[in-house]
């Protein structure tokens, strides 16, 4: 996901919040959090949308925690099996997990921002293989039976978990196979 200002997916992951741990005292801008405090002090835990986080974290007035879709819990589950990891469930908003992944490894540190980028890429290529396959699998049903039982809980599971970027995929990978279908079936007819 390439960064564009009028991109809705970028818009939607910078909408992400996440928790800033303020190191200065920041006069007059209690009310932001919606607290009763006047003024953000040294030390205090704010939870803020990725956009606000960037201006604070640049300004070197906090530093930021690596939110809990990215955190040990979520990197072990994705170790283990990345396609029983509901990624969708993860960061709300249109389950854009990848892109919010991305403007956080664009935040960290070149070792953490490697490392991230290593997960990002190893999970995406775990799941892809899945995806295509329940992708040709439905679009060779057809409409009239594509949302039929027999597929079993876990595919179905995987297909609700599907972040964001995997959804797209999925639907080009469902329209190229049912393309596919109809070229071999227009020329395997007319050879015929």
């Amino acid at each position: 996901m390439e960064y564009e200002y009028m991109s809705i997916d970028a818009i939607l992951a910078e909408n992400q919040k996440m928790t800033c741990i303020f190191k200065t005292k920041i006069p007059e801008m209690g009310h932001l959090w919606g607290g009763t405090e006047r003024d953000i002090l040294p030390q205090s835990k704010y939870q803020v949308p990725v956009w606000m986080a960037y201006f604070a974290v640049y300004s070197g007035w906090a530093d930021f925690v690596i939110p809990t879709p990215f955190g040990a819990r979520v990197r072990n589950a994705l170790d283990a099996e990345a396609r029983s990891v509901r990624l969708s469930n993860l960061v709300g908003a249109g389950g854009l997990w990848y892109g919010f992944g991305k403007l956080i490894m664009e935040m960290v540190d070149d070792e953490q921002g490697g490392a991230m980028s290593a997960m990002l890429t190893t999970t995406f290529r775990q799941r892809l293989i899945e995806l295509v396959d329940q992708a040709q699998h439905f679009a060779a049903l057809g409409p009239s039976s594509a949302g039929g039982g027999g597929s079993g809980d876990l595919a179905q599971s995987f297909r609700e978990g599907l972040d964001g970027t995997e959804r797209e995929l999925f639907v080009l990978a469902q329209e190229s196979a049912r393309r596919t279908k109809k070229w071999y079936e227009e020329t395997d007819s007319g050879r015929r």
